[in-house]
């Protein structure tokens, strides 16, 4: 038997993923404000560094279209330089909590929230993209690009320039919307290497005046990180955007990992070692100066498709893109950046949970909610603190669903009242309890029972006391209480 028994489905799979990476490398790296080698850079990282660690054995990671929004305004704000330094920290960080057994923590974030991260970082992409395609500058914040949306693409008619730009880009689309329709010979060519070809094509052969890919050679990209740079990591905003980083690139792996095992019957993903993988590839890529890296689905949807079976597809595919950037560097300066952002726009689109939006609003409003308003925030503030609005949103939601009362009052018409609380006593359900509790007649002994509650928290404690002691002072007697596990008795508070 040879010693590598799937060596051709993993090739034939490799050049599947090769092809499906090449443009999505490149397009990610433009989208980000800097230069595309940088892209390939961080694919290649991908699969030579990422690709030949255990985790998730089919899974291909790379520069993510989920982070280019982040990472754009980081390094508008920050500069390439510090961008490595944040890559470089982040990666440590992923080692760190994959080594402390953390990464399966990472399942336990709500889906409703990553979810609402995705949709957000989709619409902001949409929309900047929108205006790499008219050949027009984006403003600078999430809801001034989405409000400035039908203003730059009335802009572009009168201008031939704008307007061949918007033709590629909406041509790019549409190539990828109908790809997947087409017979099957046809889609053996992947549907974004088939966008960017015929749209380069045809700004080639009707020189069109479109914006072009700016090549800056691969080894004059890779810059390591300076000390000046490293100093930078005492700037609160810089930790902030490294924190968001490893969140979300930490968060978005992991789901991926799982979304892939769905696809496949071979191993299960380890996620810690998955978490360590991811990690390490971020390491080396901050050390180069190129971008984060994540797992990402498309790619390896690709891959799990195209019949592969071990890692060594993830792992070849990397050394075609080393290859590519090594030999045909001046190719990428004939791909039309409009072709590019068409591209993200699609990427962008299937970021937005159009189809599960309906059901999931009919079966658990609450999570539709959250993932609304993550989105919403994310648009109208920035990714980190929408990311943190979204968490937050969740604990309150868990903490309510959690904090069940039940307040069953029985009043025979003489003696005492009997009032028997059951459940999780919270401060979240405290207004609806006193309420019940001061209906009460203010002259009628009341016996309260607590013995059914299984949480009493402490600020239910203390409104029940105040409430106990001012009952008794109107009444013939004292409130008496049944605490938990105890017999009745006669107390002026729990």
């Amino acid at each position: 038997m040879s010693k590598y028994p799937h060596i051709k489905q993993d090739f034939l799979a490799s050049l599947v993923v090769f092809l499906v990476a090449l443009p999505l490398c490149v397009g990610v790296a433009v989208a980000s404000g800097v230069p595309a080698e940088l892209g390939l850079v961080t694919g290649i990282v991908g699969g030579l560094v990422t690709g030949v660690m255990r985790g998730s054995s089919l899974q291909v990671s790379g520069p993510a279209a989920g982070l280019t929004v982040l990472v754009f305004e980081a390094v508008s704000e920050f500069g390439l330089a510090v961008l490595a330094v944040m890559v470089l920290v982040t990666g440590l960080l992923q080692i760190l909590m994959g080594t402390l057994g953390l990464g399966r923590w990472f399942r336990a974030i709500s889906v409703s929230v990553v979810e609402g991260m995705l949709a957000g970082i989709g619409l902001v992409l949409i929309a900047g993209q929108v205006y790499a395609i008219v050949d027009a500058k984006a403003p600078a914040s999430g809801l001034e690009k989405i409000a400035g949306v039908p203003a730059a693409l009335a802009d572009t008619f009168g201008d031939t320039g704008a307007l061949a730009s918007l033709a590629l880009g909406a041509g790019t689309i549409a190539v990828l919307v109908l790809w997947r329709h087409l017979p099957g010979r046809v889609r053996a060519v992947p549907g974004p290497l088939a966008g960017v070809g015929l749209a380069t094509l045809a700004a080639v052969v009707l020189d069109l005046p479109v914006a072009t890919v700016e090549v800056h050679g691969l080894f004059d990209s890779v810059q390591l990180p300076s000390a000046g740079a490293l100093g930078e990591l005492a700037d609160p905003g810089v930790l902030a955007t490294v924190v968001a980083f490893t969140m979300i690139a930490s968060a978005e792996s992991l789901f991926s990992a799982a979304a892939v095992d769905r696809l496949h019957s071979g191993p299960r993903t380890e996620y810690d070692r998955e978490l360590v993988a991811q990690g390490a590839g971020n390491t080396v890529s901050g050390l180069l100066g190129a971008l984060p890296l994540t797992a990402v689905i498309v790619r390896s949807a690709a891959n799990v498709q195209a019949g592969a079976r071990t890692k060594a597809s993830r792992v070849m595919h990397g050394v075609w893109l080393l290859l590519f950037a090594a030999m045909l560097p001046q190719a990428l300066a004939l791909i039309p950046l409009p072709a590019l952002a068409g591209i993200l726009i699609h990427a962008g689109a299937k970021l937005i949970p159009v189809r599960a939006i309906v059901p999931l609003w009919r079966d658990h409003r609450g999570e539709a909610v959250i993932l609304a308003v993550t989105a919403l925030a994310i648009v109208m503030v920035s990714m980190f603190e929408g990311v943190l609005i979204g968490l937050g949103l969740a604990v309150v939601k868990t903490a309510w669903e959690a904090s069940s009362v039940r307040t069953e009052v029985v009043d025979k018409g003489a003696g005492p009242i009997q009032v028997h609380l059951s459940g999780n006593a919270t401060f979240l359900r405290l207004p609806k309890v006193l309420d019940r509790l001061e209906a009460l007649p203010e002259e009628r002994p009341v016996e309260l029972d607590l013995s059914g509650l299984h949480h009493l928290d402490h600020a239910f404690r203390t409104a029940l006391e105040g409430w106990s002691e001012r009952h008794g002072e109107t009444s013939a007697e004292p409130v008496k209480v049944t605490a938990a596990g105890s017999e009745p008795a006669r107390a002026a508070a729990p």
